[in-house]
């Protein structure tokens, strides 16, 4: 795993991703959680197809500012670039645009982790594993 590794993607605000809709406001504006979703969607996917067969990646930390409301019907464009590797500690600089502003920013650290070990750690604690 090497610094500098980047990833982008991009949306469009739907009635779905706003603040009415999960419940984090009253608005119908793009909902904080859903750019933490589009955030950690990006960067697990900027290293997804470098990591070992059977491994993944988990979120453990955003610390994210939301710089401006968004409409429904804007483009959302999130890019991350991996800054930091520590064995399996992996840092992102994040930063998110819609068509006007900056409307993000911030860090999201990323676990790297064998996916049978970490569900069997999981399911250890009880619950359905279907």
């Amino acid at each position: 795993m090497t610094i500098g590794i980047k990833g982008a993607k991009e949306i469009i605000v739907t009635d779905d991703l706003t603040a009415r809709c999960y419940a984090s406001g009253a608005l119908d504006v793009y909902a904080t959680p859903a750019m933490i979703a589009l955030i950690e969607d990006t960067a697990f996917n900027s290293v997804a197809d470098i990591l070992e067969e059977g491994q993944g990646t988990v979120g453990t930390n955003v610390n994210v500012s939301h710089l401006a409301a968004t409409p429904v019907g804007m483009k959302v464009r999130c890019e991350t670039e991996l800054v930091e590797v520590d064995r399996k500690r992996l840092v992102f600089r994040v930063a998110v645009f819609d068509e006007v502003d900056k409307i993000g920013e911030g860090t999201h650290e990323r676990f790297i982790i064998d996916n049978e070990k970490f569900l069997n750690k999981v399911y250890s604690k009880g619950g359905d594993r279907e």
